[in-house]
């Protein structure tokens, strides 16, 4: 049983746990948590989910590049964390208005991806631009309507990013098909950010 500390590098930060929260493995557990030293409240720690979608416009795909770290200055599909309160189609759509002032409508499911390192679930749809009209939001230095070929594969945020479009690109001409998820091969190792085989 242990207290969780501040490392000493930083001040206490809002969401670090209170200074009375130990880090133990409740009874009828199997993994370490933050417990409440006074109540046994437990502070679960989950994965976030993230919300996106690849947008189109006559064929023409919406990037956006980041204002914001991580990866300040590269470019990204419109996706972020969900808020309380709403869908997941819905948290795309918001995320398209708040970081490229766009307006679109989902089409359908694209695919599902679990980034365990950082603790996220990432579902991505396909979506189309209601009209081409875009412009920067606040998370964001420029955006653009790019035809596939022009694409800056090596400019890309994520990996998430490259295999979004990738699946797009293999799904784009069908009405029906599995929702990915992660990819395995190349396209799995797809880091620093390129153009994957075959698309």
């Amino acid at each position: 049983m242990s207290a969780p500390t501040t490392p000493p590098d930083r001040p206490r930060l809002p969401w670090d746990p209170p200074e009375h929260f130990e880090k133990r493995v409740p009874d009828g557990d199997n993994r370490e948590r933050l417990v409440c030293g006074r109540c046994e409240f437990i502070h679960y720690q989950n994965p976030k989910v993230v919300a996106g979608a690849v947008c189109t416009w006559e064929d023409k795909i919406l990037l956006a590049k980041r204002a914001i770290e991580p990866r300040k200055g590269f470019w990204t599909l419109p996706a972020g964390y969900m808020e309380l309160g709403e869908t997941t189609e819905q948290a795309a759509q918001r995320e398209a208005r708040e970081e490229a002032c766009a307006t679109i409508e989902i089409d359908r499911l694209l695919a599902m991806y679990s980034v365990a390192r950082i603790g996220q679930v990432q579902i991505m749809y396909r979506a189309k631009l209601v009209t081409p009209d875009i412009a920067c939001g606040v998370e964001s230095e420029e955006v653009a309507l790019v035809d596939w070929a022009d694409i800056p594969w090596d400019q890309l945020a994520f990996p998430t990013v490259v295999w979004a479009l990738a699946h797009f690109h293999e799904s784009r001409d069908k009405s029906d098909f599995s929702t990915y998820s992660n990819p395995t091969g190349d396209l799995a190792r797809m880091w620093p950010p390129r153009k994957p085989a075959g698309v």
